[in-house]
């Protein structure tokens, strides 16, 4: 997988360890990317110390049962390199990460740093995930993305979306769907570019049974 100017092809390409930036509600998938403002100062440490090295930080929610105040992490997240980085003037950065692979959590390393760092696991087969863009039923996520945005009243650029290709869509579309933490989470951790976009289509569906508006589907 090419991501800005690095290749990632094999798990030597892949870090042992990364420091990791927790975001509820927040997910990075593979070829994507994550807009972020940072400002905290222990992220700015992070950021600085990542653009020092191998650009490389793990995007990973809290865990999800529990409390927002705790330091439990959900146990999958993805790797992700800074492909943009801008200094706003006031202490921030504007970045961007670009998804390049989920990774499970393995221990914590001790570190003198502010910020937390894991040993990862990365999911190698993420690397080479193009070959199952031909098992994604794209007219299926197609018409359940056009009923969520009819239903929500939202309109989208659909030259874009019709260029991209499934695994591009599938991501992306997953990404910048307002769902809740525990539905992002279903899709970070869904097998297969087939069965997440088989949830994204489930979740929609859900959603849309909820609100009461389920004809925009049957069409």
């Amino acid at each position: 997988m090419q991501v800005g100017n690095a290749r990632y092809l094999k798990p030597s390409d892949l870090p042992e360890s990364v420091a990791v930036f927790p975001l509820s509600g927040a997910l990075l998938l593979p070829g994507a990317q994550l807009p972020l403002n940072v400002f905290e100062p222990r992220y700015l440490a992070m950021f600085d110390a990542a653009i020092a090295g191998n650009r490389l930080i793990g995007i990973v929610q809290p865990a999800l049962s529990e409390p927002a105040d705790t330091p439990n992490l959900s146990h999958v997240g993805c790797l992700g390199r800074i492909t943009s980085i801008a200094e706003t003037g006031d202490g921030r950065y504007i970045a961007a990460l670009t998804g390049i692979c989920r990774f499970r959590l393995m221990d914590e390393i001790t570190t003198h740093q502010p910020y937390r760092t894991f040993r990862i696991t990365p999911f190698i087969s993420d690397l080479k995930s193009h070959h199952e863009e031909d098992t994604v039923d794209r007219a299926a996520l197609l018409s359940a993305f056009r009923a969520y945005l009819e239903a929500n009243t939202l309109e989208a650029d659909w030259e874009s979306v019709e260029r991209a290709d499934n695994m591009m869509l599938v991501n992306s579309l997953s990404m910048m769907a307002p769902f809740d933490p525990a539905e992002k989470q279903a899709l970070l951790e869904a097998p297969d570019l087939k069965t997440r976009a088989e949830t994204f289509i489930a979740i929609v569906k859900i959603v849309l049974a909820g609100s009461g508006d389920t004809d925009s589907l049957m069409q």
